[in-house]
């Protein structure tokens, strides 16, 4: 039981790590060309969108392989 409370807490770091690092580089990117005037919120919340679902897939990949680089102690 222990282990699940480890992975746990690893994928719920992971992710949360994932989502403010992309987060923190979709605001060096300009959107404003692609965006209408005065809709200030909503491209805000289409960057916090993309932030969970980049981050959280990223996130997934690096767990992936944590998990798959432990399981190859079974191979033999």
């Amino acid at each position: 039981m222990d282990s699940i409370g480890t992975l746990a807490l690893t994928g719920l770091l992971s992710h949360m790590i994932f989502i403010i690092i992309t987060w923190r580089i979709l605001q060096v990117i300009n959107f404003e060309p692609l965006l209408r005037k005065g809709r200030g919120t909503e491209a805000r919340l289409l960057l916090l969108f993309l932030s969970i679902v980049i981050g959280t897939g990223i996130s997934r990949f690096f767990l992936d392989v944590l998990q798959w680089s432990q399981d190859l102690q079974y191979l033999l």
